[in-house]
């Protein structure tokens, strides 16, 4: 898979970044820092008490308060007031950098892909604890089996057209939310694709993944995403290029 190196915005179009957040005031102001200029920053607070609305909103973020926790619910919050034409995801927790997108939705616009993930290579120690990534690696497989798709990782930072996400029925508001949407792209024939991108250690303590347990809720709600049949009423209308 080919590095996103290229931070420039200037031949790329424009988007709304959904930045799901709780708890993330020490992040935010090197996170938001990263946002291409002229892109919109969509900051969703699900429930932070250390101020983090506040903040992004003075940093001149966009800020959504969504009351019912889960990862899913804030980023599908951020989907919904997103109003540009292409829409990425990023954690607010100062692992990614948001300011390789603009080569995530160059190579949509360009036709490359229709939703790109960017494959985490982790850069320092304890950016990827051993049990997150074999938890990860885990639902790849089971991924493979349902959907054919050959990913290694279901990173948190993508981008996609708003239309098509919105087209796509997600209803996980838990952690399954980012499978999900990957599963239901690729039963709508989307074309699915990775990239690397460096995952450095986050700021603060992960909600999800920071512990087995953590680790082990997040497998549960994929493993139920995946067991789900197909969606009866999605076209399967598969546009050449799909990663299988």
């Amino acid at each position: 898979m080919s590095e996103v190196t290229d931070t420039s915005p200037t031949d790329s179009p424009r988007a709304d970044v959904v930045l799901p957040c709780l708890d993330e005031a020490a992040a935010l102001p090197r996170v938001l820092a990263g946002i291409p200029a002229g892109w919109r920053a969509i900051v969703v607070d699900n429930g932070s008490t250390d101020g983090s609305a506040d903040l992004a909103r003075s940093l001149g973020a966009t800020v959504v308060h969504e009351p019912r926790r889960g990862f899913g619910a804030a980023c599908h919050a951020g989907l919904l007031a997103a109003q540009a034409d292409f829409v990425c995801f990023c954690d607010c927790d100062g692992s990614l950098d948001p300011g390789l997108l603009p080569g995530f939705v160059r190579r949509i616009a360009d036709g490359e892909a229709d939703l790109l993930l960017g494959r985490r290579r982790p850069e320092g120690r304890g950016a990827w604890p051993l049990h997150a990534r074999a938890g990860n690696l885990a639902l790849a497989r089971m991924l493979y089996r349902r959907t054919g798709l050959r990913l290694r990782d279901l990173g948190p930072m993508r981008a996609a057209r708003r239309a098509d996400l919105l087209a796509l029925d997600l209803t996980d508001r838990r952690s399954g939310y980012p499978l999900q949407m990957v599963v239901h792209a690729s039963d709508a024939g989307l074309r699915v694709a990775e990239t690397d991108v460096p995952y450095l250690p986050r700021t603060g303590k992960s909600k999800v993944t920071g512990t087995w347990r953590g680790t082990w809720h997040a497998v549960r709600d994929m493993r139920a995403v995946l067991s789900r049949p197909p969606l009866r009423n999605t076209a399967r209308t598969a546009r050449p290029g799909v990663s299988r």
